[in-house]
This record gives structure tokens, sequence and C-alpha cells, in this order.
């Protein structure tokens, strides 16, 4: 474990819901996960955001002062280029120059993923960044890490072979699987279903050592809890991902919508609250925070652009675990002949 204490920029002007969210989320972050913050984006804003948490401790928390933002409707290469100083290339920048180690963002996905490709470039080996997605499966405290979800709509099987990997050492280390079992979206169990790319990546991943490939994962088996990692395009994952969230909202609704009226309702969900709390936690998006731009050298979190208090929250804390674990030193050792070996540190194995 990483013995220093984490910094993280936090784009404070990205997101639907404007810096009030983002600033609510980052106070909470700042005194429960015992790091430092560094709020990018208006400096006179985010000030009289703060001032509306009057009595809050924010000594840990520094504004870092930037100019614009990369709006939803513009192009995220165009705008990352155009706008040196937005908040999410001020955030990058900040990364570049050692004075944060992560990244969170809830601003436009493509600027974060473009600002982060020009500003700190990818880890040596890897072809292209991937976006991981945790998601939750049908048993309590077992998470699925699934990627691509979205950064790489189109994909060559070495490069779902190098998401594998990645994924692996995510499993492993933060999520703290010992022997994690990777599987491939596909239409069948067997080896030869699917299209060219599945059939061709089937191979690289059965013949990759450092890869526990458990096999084909066909729809039902993403969130089964037979895989700790799920590999697939973007376009597959972004579908993936976006199917999973709106069950989980109607899951929800539809909980909140069957629980009796009146006295006898109310009666009832104080009775159910810690079960229904429970459920909630287990189910709902906003309670796994971001998902992680995996193959860059540095921790970067995208967040959904809806996202309020206790999402900023909780992507914070998924950048923090990801910082604490070594999840960026541990994928470059990896690439660059190391072992995927479980440790304590990668410091005193490197050392060793």
């Amino acid at each position: 474990m990483a013995s220093t204490r984490a910094k993280i920029a936090v784009d404070a002007m990205g997101g639907d819901r404007g810096p009030g969210v983002i600033v609510a989320g980052a106070i909470r972050a700042a005194a429960e996960l015992d790091i430092d913050v560094l709020l990018v984006g208006d400096p006179q804003i985010i000030e009289t955001e703060l001032a509306n948490h009057d009595g809050a401790n924010i000594s840990n928390i520094e504004i870092v002062p930037s100019e614009g933002l990369v709006s939803m409707d513009e192009g995220a290469l165009t705008g990352v280029r155009r706008k040196p100083k937005a908040s999410i290339n001020v955030a990058m920048k900040l990364v570049k120059e050692k004075r944060a180690q992560g990244v969170v963002s809830a601003g436009h996905s493509g600027a974060a993923m473009a600002a982060a490709s020009l500003s700190l470039g990818r880890i040596k080996g890897i072809d292209r960044p991937a976006i991981g997605a945790v998601f939750p499966t049908m048993y309590a405290n077992k998470s699925v890490i699934v990627l691509d979800v979205g950064a790489n709509v189109d994909c060559k099987p070495k490069y779902l072979e190098q998401f594998a990997v990645m994924g692996t050492i995510y499993s492993k280390y933060v999520l703290e699987v010992e022997e994690p079992k990777v599987g491939l979206v596909n239409i069948g169990e067997e080896a030869k279903k699917g299209n060219e790319l599945a059939k061709e990546t089937y191979k690289l991943l059965s013949n990759n050592p450092a890869v526990p490939f458990a096999g084909n994962a066909e729809g039902r088996d993403v969130l089964s809890g037979d895989f700790d990692v799920i590999v697939c395009d973007g376009f597959v994952g972004n579908v993936l991902l976006k199917f999973a969230e709106a069950v989980g909202e109607i899951m929800l609704q539809i909980i909140k919508e069957e629980l009796p009226s009146g006295v006898r309702g109310k009666v009832g969900s104080a009775v159910l609250k810690p079960n229904l709390k429970r459920i909630k936690q287990r189910i709902d998006h906003a309670e796994h925070g971001g998902a992680l731009l995996l193959g860059v050298p540095a921790v970067c979190i995208i967040s959904h652009g809806s996202s309020q208090a206790p999402s900023i929250f909780n992507a914070i804390r998924v950048a923090k675990e990801a910082i604490d674990h070594e999840i960026v030193d541990r994928i470059q050792h990896y690439q660059t002949g190391g072992s995927l070996g479980k440790s304590d540190s990668l410091v005193s194995e490197v050392k060793e």
C-alpha cells in the first residue's frame, strides 16, 4: 500500500448539475478519505460554493484556477486543443507536473479521454486505454470489472488482450480477488462462436499465461458472479453499461411503487429501511463511483454527467483506492517485464 497522502484533482466545472454538487462531494471526500483535493475551476464560483458549507473543514482543499470548460456539444479533441486552460486540461496538467496523482471529472467524457491522452500519453505497451466500470453481481460484496465500456468502439484482438491484463491487475489488487476469472463477452460458450474479433481474441487469451482466462461469457453471465473481469469492445461494453444502469433504476423505482401507501406503507418502509439501503448500495450505479480510464500513466476517473454529490464522493473514493493500491505502477511494472504476483507493496517487490 502507498504510504503518502493521496492528492486528487477534481474538475469542478464539468457535469450537468453544476459545480455545487461537485464541491459538496469533494468536501465530504476530503473530510472522510484522508486525502488532499485540488478543486479545478473558476475560483469565484468555487469559493461561493465552499461558503455554502459553513463550518466544513476545508483545510485540505485547494482551489486551482482554470478558464472555461469543454462543453458537451463540442468535439472532444477539438475542444481540448482549442481550450488549453479549460478545467479538464488544467486538472491533467496537475498530474503531469506531479502535483496530483489522479483526476476525477464528471464533464465531457470524450474530452477527459482526449486530455489524458494528449497530456499524459499511454503506458508503454498499451495500444489503447480502456474504460473499466465496476458492476455489482448476484453475490453481495462481489463485483466484476467490465472493460472497455466506451473508449474504443472498434477493437483489434490484441487490444482486448491488453484490456484483460489490466482488468486482471485491477481485480487482483484493488478488488482483492486472489485468483480473478476473466471472461470474454460472446454469444455462446464455445471457442468457435462469435465474430472474428471474438474468435481471435479467444485464442490470444487462452495462450496468455498472465490472463486467468475462464472462457466466453454470454450476456446472462456478466453479472452472475462467475467472472471477476469481463472484456469486450467499447461498443458492446457501453451498451452493457447503459442497460445495467437502466435496470438498476427500474428496480429501485419498482420497489418504491410496490411499497404499500399510507400508514401501513410508512411502517413497512421503516422496518425495511436497512434492507432497502443495502439494495440501493448494491444496484445503484451512483454507489459505485465513476469508471476508470486504464492504460494512461495516472489514475483517471470518468463520472456520469448527471452525478450528484454522493456519486462524486464515490468517484473520488475509487480514485483513492486505485492510488493506494498503486494500480498504475503495477500495470507499468507488468508491461516492462514484471510479474503479477501478490504483494503488499510494489515498491518492496521491485527492490527485491
